[in-house]
């Protein structure tokens, strides 16, 4: 529905030093009303865009705080006496479920999900302690509504109509516990959450976190199959993290500006299967080899390093977050008709030989829309050594992922 907004009496100055709009910081600024479009920037996926959606690009601040802020940002006044202008906001009009919304990592994800102005309903689903999760949220003044669902009687109304599922469900690595060490406890959690969402949102886009994630998305597509309702352009291993890593070393090391920074990052989601494509970062760079190899360990190792300096306290749970809350974001831009949206993720994948390959794919409304091949093209040396050494430790994570929905299920 349009906004008016009713006439001011007069024009005045204010100091604005809010951020994401440096260049107006402590600068005084008319505040006036007119009839014109804004423009907001939003920073999501692997570039920066700008759009005319005002109060919806602006999730840190609910829709009133964006009604002052408009004038900012104003193109051109079309009529300065004017004293009144419409607009009509974006609708939030998706529906987000975050199965494992207590945890450690799905707090703090659903928080940045709430923020979203794409989502209208948040439902967040765990075995315990949600509700007091849910209440915190719900105080956020952003368009979702937040509603908690505890246990497996509630996990298929929290299902039902979800646009999007996230699963960060499952037990967090410790020092000294390796992803294969996850297995066995994550593998059943993944299973049986999975059989809910073919059972109540078959359609959704399902965003699987829980690791060992080279093992649990064969997992999520095995289970999909013998529901019958599998998508292979729907079922996606969360392997942002791994992006937004090698983004963040890169610009450092290199004393880059961060948001310019796109390192595409290949293979898995785990030690050497993570391959980062240093050669390909934009804008180009040139790497020593050793800055080649102490980039493509440290990114390979940044989760231990994580799990290392909290000294058993916890593993990279907000890092994580931030990369889930990004994809998700991605997904929902493009489930509303984005057609510039690319991510780096786990999937089903013909681009080797590998029958799930985490690359750079291009997403739309129905899922993947295309791979993009020429990441593997006119590889270094090192990238390609590199490639061919994580085939074999992936092949075997798929492969234990799909025998254990496989394997006879004891009484």
């Amino acid at each position: 529905m349009a906004a008016t907004l009713s006439p001011m009496p007069s024009v005045r100055s204010t100091t604005f030093t809010g951020p994401r709009v440096g260049l107006l910081a402590q600068s005084k600024v008319p505040i006036i009303d007119i009839n014109s479009k804004s423009y907001f920037w939003n920073f999501s996926g692997l570039k920066a865009t700008n759009s005319t959606h005002s109060a919806s690009q602006s999730p840190f601040m609910g829709i009133e705080s964006n009604s002052f802020l408009k004038p900012l940002h104003v193109a051109k006044a079309q009529n300065r006496s004017q004293r009144s202008y419409t607009y009509t906001p974006p609708q939030a009009s998706y529906k987000v479920a975050v199965l494992g919304a207590a945890g450690g990592i799905g707090q703090p994800l659903s928080l940045l999900i709430k923020m979203s102005p794409l989502v209208s309903s948040l439902n967040l689903y765990d075995v315990a302690n949600v509700k007091g999760v849910c209440a915190d949220l719900s105080h956020c003044n952003t368009p979702s509504v937040v509603s908690d669902f505890t246990g497996a009687s509630e996990l298929a109304n929290c299902l039902k109509g979800a646009n999007v599922v996230v699963i960060p469900a499952g037990v967090p690595r410790k020092p000294g516990m390796t992803r294969d060490d996850l297995f066995n406890i994550n593998a059943s959690i993944v299973r049986s959450l999975v059989e809910a969402v073919a059972d109540n949102c078959p359609d959704a886009f399902i965003h699987i976190i829980s690791n060992p994630v080279n093992s649990t998305v064969p997992i999520a597509a095995e289970v999909l199959k013998q529901k019958g309702v599998y998508d292979p352009k729907k079922l996606f291993g969360v392997t942002t993290l791994d992006v937004v890593r090698a983004n963040t070393f890169v610009a450092r090391k290199k004393s880059l500006k961060l948001i310019d920074v796109d390192v595409p990052v290949v293979g898995g989601h785990a030690g050497i299967t993570i391959l980062p494509l240093l050669s390909k970062t934009k804008p180009a760079v040139t790497f020593t080899d050793e800055e080649v190899q102490e980039l493509t360990v440290r990114i390979q190792n940044a989760g231990t390093e994580v799990v290392e300096a909290k000294a058993g306290a916890g593993s990279a749970t907000l890092s994580m977050a931030y990369a889930a809350a990004r994809f998700v974001e991605s997904s929902l831009r493009a489930l509303d008709g984005d057609s510039d949206v690319y991510e780096c993720t786990f999937i089903q994948s013909d681009l080797t030989e590998l029958p799930f390959f985490a690359s750079r794919v291009k997403l739309g409304r129905k899922g993947v829309e295309a791979v993009i091949s020429s990441d593997l093209q006119g590889l270094t040396e090192y990238e390609q050594k590199g490639l061919e050494e994580l085939k074999s430790e992936l092949k075997a994570s798929i492969d234990k992922g799909v025998a254990f929905i496989k394997q006879p299920v004891s009484a």
